[in-house]
Formats: structure tokens, C-alpha cells, sequence
């Protein structure tokens, strides 16, 4: 009988973890699936849209690429990550791609192609590639920064506190003479560990690092408070004011919702000050927290899983931290002529209203110094008989000078040139493969006829002549996921 009763237990335990996996907060194994206690914003994928019905869709950039690295940890532990992990446009954007600098003086570039697309024979690919110009090391703005760093109990171990150390020391080595920094800590309370410090003076604020421990619960609210007011209070005119907030979002003291935490970041984002997340741990890990938090914050969100990554976010991608240009938008109008139906891959929580579009009160992504965001867009096309006549789709732009409080317009028309995917660029080329990658771990709707090999052979076509690591390493990442098949 107790043995039964116990099995019983079990069993409505499982039910009702089962039942909250929709809501993000997330439970133990079930179903084969790894889900700890980590807690993620599920969502459905984007559906075809008639253009008939809706020939405008406008969308706000996406700057971030925790997904990809998070994923990757996933797959490393030899296991697949929960669906709600894998958002498409952050596994894209993890890579840099080849675009052209700007040549009108704008903060960005902007560029677009058609081919056809590789797992639906009636359907085409369209892609739009942006790039935030690049800045010389010697001419980038002097910065004044706050470490952010969490230092709560749930903070130890090698993969957190021990990496963040780790990381924001190599950061510090990137500093000049002209920038400041300052860190703040929080655990059951905030504390300013060092006073704005001159980046000449490294070998106090590497100590100011190395001297951070851990303990106490997790106030990480009041934390944001006083690492906003201290950048405030420091402000250069003109300058990179930066608040960087490292943790692994498991706030429990004070405000510690997602939503009262989204509205408290929100009642900073004009303050001019801008924000980026890193995400660090496993198994209490708030990744939806943190996405949301830097969404809404004029900011980027990171995911550190190994020595690695902490060596790209903060040495190889050091001037993305340089915001080039903010509230960046994209709105693209369909050619009715030329396209039935559409689906913009990924991006589902940036999406926005065509009336925001030029609403310069409606917040949008931002784009990094030499950083590169591309979106893709799977359409149906319509017979038509001269497709080169007409451009298939008109891509309006909007963007703000980081100071600024008005956008400035970009536009760029696109033609169909009838290219098969395999002629299409390398850019194309290795964009689907990391769409179809992530479509395959969500096991979308929309996959086609796609499979793993596919994935993983238009991925080496389009890298063959290219030396970037993190390329390379996809390709093997290809094949560990598809070991679970």
C-alpha cells in the first residue's frame, strides 16, 4: 500500500511539472527532456502570414547570441536543450558575418539578397544583413563602466563566480587611461566594492576583482539601483556609459519578478546609460529573466559557458560593448505582385506593430561597433513572369546616434534574381544552416525536408575558405546533435 501511494506521488509530481513546463519555470528530467530548475519564456514559432491579409512586417533588431552558447552547454553535458532555449535569431547572431562598411556615413550598413530555399523546394529565402561600423581601437570613446556582479550563494563554483573573474580581469587588461570603472556587488545587499577607477590603474581594479567571495541571498534589484546611480553620477558626455550585469538570475530578494524587474530596468533605459547581461550556471539558471532585462534595457545578453566564450565576449568582441547605434528597426512591405505568404524566422518576442515603426518612443536593439545582425524570411512566391522587373520587398530602417532621441530613416529595395541556393552567398549559405539547425532542435512545423546532414553540409559549403573558429566548431556541434536522433 505505501509503495503504491508512493508511486502515486511520484507520478502527480511529474504531472504537475509537466503542467507548468509552458509557464518557463521549469522543472526536473521529464520525458527525456533536461529542464533542472531553470526557467525559460517558452514561445511559438512565427506563422506564414498572407500578404493579402498583411503585407507589412516590422520587427526590432537582436543583438544578443546567449541562445547559441547555451545551447552548446546543453549539447556538451550529452544532452538537447529544452525547446523554449532555442531562439533562432540569437543562434544566428552569435556569428560575425562578411557585410560592407557603410559608405553614406551612416552607423550601420545595410544589405539583402533572394535565393531559393533549401528545404522547401516552392518556398525562397530572404535575407537581411546589418552591420554597425567598425570603430579603431584608438578613436573608441572613453567608457565609464560598472561591474554588476552577483556574488550570491548560488554564485560558486567554476563555471560562475570563478569564470566572471576570470572574464572581467581580461576585460580590464582592454582598458585606457581615459576610462572608469566601478564595481558593485550584491548578495543580501548592494555594496560598492571600488569607487569609478581610472582603466590605468589596473592592478587595483583586478584586485577589486579577485578579492570578491561569495555568500548571502540575492537582492539583485537593489543592486541595479546603485549600479545605475553610480553611473549616473559619473556620466561622460559623449562617452560608452555601461552598467554590466553578470549573474546567473536568481533573484530572491526585493523585486524579483520578471515583470517588476523589466519595468524597473525600463525606468532607466533613458537615463542614457546602456546594458549588458551575462548569464552564467546551470540548473537554477533565470535565462528568461535575463533575456527580457537586457531587451528592455537598451542592452545585449551573453551566455558564458567556458573559458572560451569568456575570451570572445569580452577580448575578440571587446567593441561590441560600443553602441554605434540604438532602437533599431526593420520594416519590410511585400510585393504583392510576387509573394503569397511569408514567416520571418525567429525573432519572436521583437516583434512590433507597423505604427511603432516610426514611433520613436517604442524601444528597439541595439548594434555594437563592427557588430553584424541578420534576420531571415521564408516567403512563398507567386508566379509572376519577369520577377527581375519589380523588387519582391522595400526594407525600411530606423535607427538613433546613441545620443540621440530621434531616428534617422534607411531604406533599401530588393530584387529576386532567381538564384538557386547554391549560387546564392556564403552569408546565405551558412544563415539556413543555423535556422534549419535550430528549427531541427525545436522540431518545428516548419522543417521541411531539412535533416542534420543537410544542415552540416550547407554549413562546410559555406565556410570552406573561411579560418573563423566559431564556424568551425558549429559544423561539430551539428553532429553532436544529431547523435540523438
Amino acid at each position: 500500500m505505501k509503495k503504491n501511494l508512493l508511486f502515486l506521488c511520484v507520478a502527480l509530481l511529474l504531472f504537475t511539472i509537466s503542467c507548468h513546463e509552458d509557464s518557463g519555470d521549469i522543472g526536473i528530467y521529464f520525458n527525456g527532456e533536461f529542464t533542472g530548475g531553470e526557467r525559460y519564456n517558452d514561445f511559438e514559432e512565427n506563422p506564414f502570414v498572407a500578404v493579402a491579409d498583411q503585407p507589412v512586417s516590422t520587427f526590432s533588431v537582436d543583438a544578443d547570441g546567449a541562445s547559441y552558447s547555451n545551447v552548446r552547454r546543453f549539447l556538451s553535458m550529452n544532452q538537447l536543450p529544452p525547446k523554449a532555449a532555442v531562439r533562432t535569431e540569437e543562434l544566428i547572431n552569435y556569428f560575425t558575418f562578411d557585410y560592407p562598411e557603410a559608405t553614406d556615413g551612416s552607423p550601420i550598413s545595410v544589405n539583402g539578397e533572394v535565393s531559393a530555399c533549401p528545404w522547401n523546394d516552392a518556398h525562397k529565402l530572404i535575407r537581411i544583413g546589418l552591420k554597425g561600423t567598425d570603430i579603431p581601437e584608438e578613436q573608441l570613446p572613453p567608457s565609464n563602466l560598472v561591474f554588476l556582479i552577483d556574488v550570491s550563494g548560488s554564485m560558486t563554483g567554476e563555471d560562475r563566480l570563478d569564470l566572471l573573474k576570470k572574464g572581467f580581469t581580461l576585460f580590464t587588461d582592454q582598458l585606457k587611461a581615459h576610462d572608469q570603472v566601478s564595481v558593485v556587488t550584491y548578495a543580501g545587499s548592494a555594496g560598492v566594492v571600488l569607487p569609478a577607477t581610472s582603466g590605468a590603474d589596473k592592478t587595483r581594479i583586478k584586485q577589486a576583482i579577485q578579492s570578491l567571495g561569495v555568500g548571502g541571498s540575492t537582492a539583485g534589484a537593489q543592486g541595479i539601483v546603485t549600479a545605475y546611480e553610480i553611473a549616473k553620477e559619473h556620466f561622460i558626455e559623449g562617452g560608452n556609459n555601461r552598467v554590466i550585469l553578470a549573474t546567473d538570475g536568481d533573484f530572491n530578494v526585493g523585486v524579483s519578478s520578471q515583470d517588476e524587474l523589466v519595468k524597473l530596468i525600463e525606468s532607466k533605459r533613458d537615463e542614457g546609460i546602456f546594458l549588458t547581461v551575462l548569464g552564467v550556471g546551470a540548473g537554477n539558471l533565470n535565462e528568461g529573466m535575463m533575456e527580457q532585462v537586457a531587451n528592455h534595457g537598451n542592452g545585449n545578453y551573453e551566455y558564458l559557458d567556458n573559458l572560451d566564450q569568456v575570451e570572445k565576449v569580452f577580448i575578440q568582441e571587446f567593441s561590441k560593448f560600443f553602441t554605434v547605434a540604438k532602437d533599431v528597426k526593420v520594416q519590410l512591405t511585400f510585393n504583392p505582385e510576387l509573394v503569397e505568404s511569408y514567416r520571418l524566422i525567429g525573432y519572436e518576442n521583437r516583434k512590433l506593430e507597423s505604427e511603432e515603426f516610426e514611433d520613436d518612443t517604442k524601444d528597439a536593439g541595439e548594434i555594437g561597433a563592427g557588430q553584424t545582425i541578420t534576420a531571415l524570411y521564408e516567403i512563398k512566391p507567386k508566379p509572376a513572369p519577369n520577377i527581375r522587373a519589380v523588387p519582391t520587398f522595400t526594407i525600411d530602417f530606423r535607427y538613433k546616434e546613441p545620443s540621440s532621441d530621434v531616428s534617422n530613416p534607411l531604406k533599401l529595395e530588393i530584387f529576386d534574381e532567381g538564384n538557386l541556393f547554391e549560387a546564392s552567398s556564403a552569408e546565405m549559405q551558412f544563415a539556413a544552416s543555423v535556422a534549419a539547425y535550430a528549427m531541427l532542435l525545436r522540431e518545428s512545423a516548419y522543417l521541411g525536408s531539412a535533416d542534420y546532414h543537410q544542415v552540416k553540409q550547407w554549413a562546410a559549403d559555406a565556410t570552406h575558405n573561411n579560418q573563423d573558429l566559431w564556424k568551425q566548431e558549429f559544423i561539430q556541434l551539428i553532429d553532436k546533435a544529431a547523435s540523438f536522433e
